[in-house]
């Protein structure tokens, strides 16, 4: 059997039992995948996820960062990023979020994570871009839409606001809170 049939095999059984939560396998396998190729981020990844979800920040760390050696994806930036955050080192966190959009402007973690940065650096207008990048790729996102209303209520540009709110009620007339912040704002 070839090195890259044992790696791609090792990283689907590493990927279905993380899925299941047996997160022991998980490790067995993404641990023979990144031994039988290194060359590949997904497993590192992958062992990040597990350490994060054992609450093992330090560990998740060091495999966010082997995955972000061999390749920066969108995904080693996010990681990076939320543990810096939690860290509380909201600079370098942002710009791992920052480069995480940079790559998938739909990397839906970074997004938010830097929704929530901006808010709590007073920093929004860094944050605007990202979402109205993502709302010109898939403008049907109410939460995105949502978000971008609420940076823009605390940037006090409101009526931009509403023209958000206004849309999201368009389609989807029930959304609670799209109603319940436009009521705020409309008074």
């Amino acid at each position: 059997m070839s090195t890259h049939l044992d790696y791609e095999i090792n990283k689907e059984l590493g990927e279905c039992y993380l899925f299941m939560g047996e997160l022991e396998k998980a490790e067995e396998y993404y641990n023979k995948a990144a031994k039988s190729n290194g060359i590949h981020p997904d497993p590192y990844l992958g062992l990040a996820t597990i350490a994060v979800q054992r609450g093992s920040l330090e560990e998740a760390m060091e495999q966010y960062r082997k995955a972000h050696t061999i390749e920066p994806t969108d995904k080693s930036h996010a990681g990076i990023g939320l543990i810096l955050m939690e860290a509380g080192e909201a600079g370098v966190a942002f710009e791992h979020f920052s480069e995480a959009l940079a790559i998938n402007p739909e990397n839906m973690v970074a997004l938010f994570s830097l929704v929530r940065l901006g808010h709590e650096t007073s920093n929004l207008e860094l944050v605007v871009p990202h979402l109205e990048n993502y709302l010109s790729i898939d403008p049907g996102k109410h939460e995105v839409r949502y978000a971008l209303a609420g940076c823009l209520v605390c940037m006090d540009r409101k009526d931009d606001a509403i023209l958000h709110l206004e849309r999201i009620l368009e389609t989807d007339p029930s959304n609670e809170s799209a109603q319940e912040l436009l009521n705020q704002i409309s008074v």
